[in-house]
């Protein structure tokens, strides 16, 4: 049996609870469940924790949207997430949330050993504030151009462009994304605690080289960071800031990703609470655990560095694993909801079988970092070649075999002693693959062993042989049978519910990795049931805006609001009414008549009490409005996007905010593609680089 500790706790990287889980997601968990369900088949002592990301600024502008508090905000996505896992047989011992008791006290604990040790200190460092809304700008509060490549509209922490990372204050002409304003940015001192991350250089460099379980090029990926110089960690944010107090201080708040990996613990916590153990005592703090953590490669500095030396410095257990994935692309590009390659869990399920999904990503997942691509042409063809037409097609053909010649009745069993060798030496690489987390590995092997079942079974030809010596026949089909146990037991891991049916047929139940035999023999099985379908081939989805040319009829001030205006649009087969936030930046005189791009199939929503039955788009660059304006086209005419058909479900503004469309030399964008219509590329007013909304 492979080597493992007495004790195993596995972690997966926590989802961040502002958004659902989308297919991108799934990778890590489902690899994650595999591994811990493999472990838990052969009889370790095992738990899989993780928890709801729940700090931070995105959280509280999220709430602020959708009208709730960010507690209320969380507690949605807690559902949701655990809702989406369930579907995909993605089974915790315990999901838990950051924001909660525990997290707050292992997240104090850490804080006060490390500051006893001398690891934490003041300094005063610029952060931004705006004079108009009297509060400091997070990250996520401050937009501006990039210092390193220029890019217009970028976040205050990095940039989508180029990829560099920064401070807010480094911004070029930052402006303000609540009240959009650029003339009330200013710079203030605030004393921030800092983490010093630099004094573990060489504890990090040991740890790193020691550790023969790390993956070898993030090793030395994480070398090469040490050897440049690291950074102390500014720990803290300025309130007002969704999150923990810091410890004597009343608007200091611990940055997320401080108190966000000790969520790890916390969750560890929520599951000692309820089986009598000590999270510190028996996993954080014990000689005889094991941690693993498996990660995406987005987040490797936070895990090879400062959580590493964080837990160093607060006497608790370093991770002994860390099993690091790549990207998922979808159809070879970065998954896209204007492609149509954005697939949220519950969008995936509701057209294909969840399990299928854990089969796919399994035949390519190694211990390599790479990159994997799901295909869905790839996707249909590996369930119906493989898992249908080569593992479910040998069990079925075996059991319905024994049904229907021997009413499912085995006695003796043929053994042939070289297949059974054979078989066997599979099985002990299939052992070690699995606990290598080299999945690809094990698919291979299960379905090498289903191919030796069909060519057996084939080579045979029981069908003929049964006409004239039946006790002959029920041994070999007999030991096929026991073939077929074999995979129910080493497909448990990646395909629970396959798994569950093949030995409810096989009127076997609880099957362990120690069962792995060929001693079934003097045995009934159940009923033979087909046990996997087909995948047919699917229309995915378009693009999913519905824009338009309109022609503006009439404009009204709004009744409620000083910088709003009411519409009425024609768009060739009906007329509408929008509500638009043009004043300022356009005369009632210079709206009428004009045409314009409006998003016809947004859901309808009252802004201060009138209906608006669509959006008008317009770009902005922190200062200037303008219109999209496709002059040369028709009123009615689509406005379309890499020539994919217009949607028609009605979407929400969550749906529109998801589609990143941009203003890039004066013309609307997605992906660098302009929109057009028939006629024309749709030109942007007044606005040469920034964002649509």
């Amino acid at each position: 049996m492979v080597p493992f500790a007495k004790r195993i706790l596995v972690t997966s990287a926590l989802p961040y609870a502002n958004g659902p889980i989308h297919v991108g997601h799934l990778v890590e968990y489902i690899q994650t469940d595999i591994f811990v369900r493999f472990l838990k088949l052969t009889g370790k002592d095992v738990i899989y924790c993780c928890a709801d990301d729940t700090h931070g600024t995105p959280i509280e502008i999220k709430a602020q949207q959708l009208g709730l508090k960010p507690e209320q905000l969380v507690e949605k996505f807690h559902q949701e997430h655990q809702q989406d896992f369930s579907k995909f047989l993605i089974h915790f011992d315990s999901y838990y949330s950051t924001n909660s008791p525990e997290n707050k006290e292992f997240s104090d604990l850490i804080f006060n050993r490390l500051n006893k040790k001398g690891y934490i200190y003041k300094k005063n460092v610029k952060i931004t504030y705006c004079t108009h809304c009297k509060r400091n700008l997070p990250d996520r509060y401050v937009k501006g151009e990039c210092p390193k490549c220029h890019a217009k509209d970028q976040h205050g922490d990095s940039c989508e462009s180029c990829g560099a990372t920064y401070k807010t204050v480094d911004l070029i002409e930052p402006y303000c994304t609540i009240c959009r304003s650029k003339n009330t940015i200013t710079q203030k001192e605030s004393e921030h605690y800092f983490f010093k991350l630099s004094a573990f250089s060489d504890f990090l460099k040991k740890w790193l080289t020691q550790n023969k379980k790390l993956q070898p090029e993030i090793s030395n990926y994480i070398l090469d960071w040490i050897k440049k110089g690291l950074e102390d960690w500014d720990i803290t944010r300025d309130g007002p800031y969704f999150g923990f107090n810091i410890p004597g201080e009343k608007d200091k708040y611990y940055y997320v990703w401080l108190d966000a990996p000790i969520g790890y613990i916390a969750s560890t916590a929520n599951y000692c609470k309820q089986n009598k153990l000590d999270a510190l005592k028996d996993y954080w703090e014990s000689k005889t655990s094991e941690i693993i953590h498996f990660i995406g490669k987005d987040i490797i500095y936070f895990h090879f560095l400062f959580w590493p030396a964080v837990l160093k410095g607060a006497n608790l257990k370093l991770p002994n694993y860390l099993v690091v994935h790549g990207f998922l692309t979808v159809k070879g590009e970065k998954m896209s909801k204007s492609r149509g390659t954005f697939l949220t869990a519950q969008e995936f399920a509701e057209q294909y079988n969840p399990e299928h999904l854990r089969y796919y990503y399994a035949k390519v997942l190694s211990r390599k970092m790479a990159d994997i691509n799901l295909d869905f042409k790839d996707f249909q063809d590996g369930i119906n070649n493989e898992l249908v037409g080569n593992l479910g097609n040998f069990c079925y053909r075996i059991l319905s075999f024994l049904e229907k010649n021997f009413s499912g009745e085995i006695r003796k069993i043929k053994k042939e002693e070289k297949l059974v060798k054979e078989i066997t030496e599979k099985i002990k690489e299939t052992e070690k693959s699995y606990a290598d987390v080299n999945f690809k590995e094990v698919v291979k092997n299960i379905l090498y062993i289903s191919s030796l079942g069909n060519k057996y079974f084939q080579d045979q030809k029981p069908w003929e042989l049964v006409k004239t010596d039946k006790e002959e026949t029920q041994k070999i089909v007999g030991f096929c049978a026991n073939i077929a146990k074999n995979l129910a037991i080493l497909t448990a891991p990646l395909l629970p519910n396959f798994a569950e049916e093949l030995q409810k047929q096989l009127n076997v139940k609880d099957l362990t990795w120690k069962d792995l035999n060929f001693k079934l023999e003097n045995h009934t099985m159940g009923k033979a049931k087909i046990l996997v379908g087909k995948v047919e081939e699917k229309e995915h989805q378009p693009f999913p805006l519905n824009i338009k040319v309109a022609k503006i009829i009439s404009v009204e001030d709004h009744p409620n609001a000083e910088k709003l205006l009411v519409l009425k649009i024609d768009l060739g087969t009906e007329t509408r009414q929008l509500v638009a936030g043009l004043k300022g930046h356009y005369s009632k005189e210079e709206l009428e008549g004009k045409k314009i791009a409006v998003l016809t199939n947004l859901k309808p929503a009252k802004l201060r009490g009138i209906e608006s039955q669509g959006m008008l788009l317009a770009g902005d660059d922190g200062k200037n409005i303008g219109l999209l304006a496709p002059k040369k086209s028709e009123v009615g005419d689509s406005i379309v996007w890499n020539s994919l058909k217009n949607g028609t479900a009605q979407i929400t503004i969550d749906d529109f905010a998801k589609i990143k469309i941009e203003v890039k030399d004066k013309k609307a964008v997605i992906d660098g593609i302009p929109l057009r219509t028939q006629k024309e590329e749709i030109v942007v007013e007044k606005v040469s680089h920034g964002s649509i909304r």
